[in-house]
């Protein structure tokens, strides 16, 4: 058994469940402690008893408020990158901070294991202290999330032709962000090579690092204000179909929802 659920994907807070009969690891905890409760009950998972670990992709607030006081109360550890750890110190949002017997650090390319999970981490290039995805094996099959993607590195490139299932970002449509209300400065940090990556770049990726085993596609961390799911989708769909990759039951792409969960999916 190896299922994946996201709680959440976007600026209103990221937070995304995989888990075994044995357990699962939290990638990111952006939403509030309530919600994630609600969740895990509603989906009849065991409250937090299950929670093995908490990796942490970076240290932008959507992606840690809830870090510190969930590892704090079930005595979770906390896996991140030594600018990451640094960084969520200093970080106003997250009030409760990580206590020094519960930071894990990870390095790019180093793998270790999380009981019968073996993880590698990535870098991925972001304006924060540090940002890295997560390649997630399992009995054989590949989970990977890359959030927050500034550009597409050879690394990421490497991370998707290895991938069974794949969380990418697909968070700005070019015209919608050159046309909406954002400052100039904002536009241009955005689309620089450590801001977000477009339907347009997501898509491109995705056709070129494409291999028969990858079997499903989530785009994540939609922008509300420059960007619509029906957009994103249509935008990497059509990239893939004309690329001759078929979509569908062959290769389901999906969209995260950005303030409702998921259904749980099988990774198999």
């Amino acid at each position: 058994m190896f299922k994946f659920i996201s709680f959440g994907s976007g600026s209103s807070g990221n937070c995304y469940y995989l888990y075994t009969e044995n357990g699962g690891i939290l990638i990111d905890l952006g939403i509030g402690t309530r919600k994630l409760k609600n969740h895990f009950v509603d989906y009849g998972l065991n409250y937090f008893s299950g929670i093995k670990a908490i990796l942490v992709t970076h240290d932008h607030a959507d992606h840690i408020k809830s870090v510190g006081s969930i590892s704090k109360k079930f005595e979770i550890p906390v896996y991140a990158t030594l600018p990451v750890h640094s960084g969520l110190d200093s970080n106003i949002c997250m009030r409760s901070k990580i206590t020094h017997d519960r930071r894990m650090y990870v390095q790019p390319g180093v793998s270790f294991k999380i009981d019968d999970f073996n993880i590698t981490p990535f870098a991925v290039p972001h304006n924060s202290t540090d940002n890295a995805g997560y390649m997630i094996e399992h009995n054989g099959v590949v989970f990977s999330l890359l959030t927050d993607v500034g550009h597409i590195t050879d690394e990421i490139a490497s991370v998707i032709r290895r991938t069974n299932y794949l969380v990418i970002e697909a968070n700005y449509d070019p015209q919608m962000l050159e046309v909406g209300p954002y400052p100039y400065y904002l536009k241009e940090r955005i689309r620089s090579g450590s801001g977000h990556l477009s339907n347009l770049f997501c898509a491109e990726a995705l056709v070129a690092n494409h291999t028969d085993n990858l079997r499903h596609i989530w785009l994540c961390h939609l922008s509300e204000e420059n960007n619509k799911p029906e957009i994103a989708l249509q935008c990497v769909v059509d990239a893939l179909e004309n690329a001759g990759i078929k979509t569908g039951s062959s290769l389901p792409v999906e969209v995260l929802r950005r303030k409702l969960p998921t259904g749980i999916f099988d990774l198999v």
